[in-house]
């Protein structure tokens, strides 16, 4: 029998995960696909399947025994969030991984405005601790999102003010992260600030969006209470709506502004702008 594969990908089934994932199989790398539901992983060549979730230890243990590089997409927004992320950290760890990538946030800090990135920096911390080699890929904004911002009146509301992000586009960071996990060893201890080119204003942003799709979209900067009364009528728990919020106050705050070189360094070319992104994406 063919030994399973030593480098495990999570998040297949979703946006960046799946894109890692086809862009290994392209690439003729095996990969282990860990996965909460094997109907819906994709059918990638030298690709295996290992169920298993972040909050079950005694599974996520199994499904990473013989692994040596992990790909840890961070998981879906939940108030225990942190908590999963930490059981699936230490099970890694008892499983004998020995090196793993985390996708973190851009700025991610024990005092980040953004408060899901107090999370982010909480988990880079326990794989710091694990005793596992390591590389974090810290995310800025996603491009991707930035036309999701804006409500069916083409307003972007937030209390975001003239503070700028460096939104890279979710696509840079698939490349960026290939690059890594195919020779993970030149990467042992690195943190990449992923981000786009340019430093972009959501009123700047609107701009671009309005050029770039054809729908006319500006953008109002709310006060915070103006910010949580827009979002109430969304009955989200509260720790949802200040993940929200706190989107925009990080960006007013500064914590997403400032373009790196990073995905060039990884990849070889500049990652997407705005307009290109949204002149490629077509999708809008």
């Amino acid at each position: 029998m063919t030994a399973a594969p030593t480098l495990a990908v999570t998040g297949s089934t979703g946006h960046l995960g799946g894109l890692v994932a086809r862009q290994l199989a392209d690439a003729g790398s095996p990969q282990r696909l860990l996965v909460r539901d094997p109907g819906r992983a994709p059918e990638l060549e030298d690709a295996v399947l290992a169920v298993a979730t972040y909050a079950d230890p005694v599974g996520a243990k199994a499904a990473l025994e013989g692994v040596k590089t992990l790909f840890m997409v961070s998981a879906a927004e939940a108030e225990d969030r942190l908590q999963q992320h930490c059981t699936f950290v230490d099970a890694a760890a008892a499983a004998g991984v020995q090196h793993i990538v985390y996708t973190s946030f851009f700025g991610a800090a024990a005092d980040s405005t953004f408060t899901l990135g107090l999370d982010h920096f909480a988990t880079e911390e326990r794989i710091r601790a694990s005793g596992m080699d390591f590389t974090f890929l810290r995310d800025n904004f996603y491009l991707d999102f930035l036309p999701l911002l804006a409500g069916a009146d083409g307003v972007i509301r937030g209390p975001a003010g003239d503070g700028v992000m460096a939104a890279v586009a979710r696509s840079d960071v698939a490349r960026s992260t290939v690059t890594v996990l195919r020779d993970p060893a030149l990467h042992v201890g690195r943190t990449y600030d992923l981000t786009g080119p340019e430093d972009l204003s959501l009123a700047r942003a609107a701009e671009r969006l309005t050029a770039g799709t054809g729908r006319t979209i500006t953008f109002h900067n709310e006060t915070l209470e103006e910010a949580y009364a827009s979002r109430a009528s969304y009955g989200a728990p509260r720790w949802q709506v200040d993940a929200w919020v706190s989107t925009y106050t990080a960006i007013a705050a500064g914590e997403l502004a400032g373009s790196t070189s990073a995905v060039h360094e990884l990849t070889g070319r500049e990652p997407l702008g705005l307009a290109q992104f949204l002149a490629e994406s077509h999708t809008i």
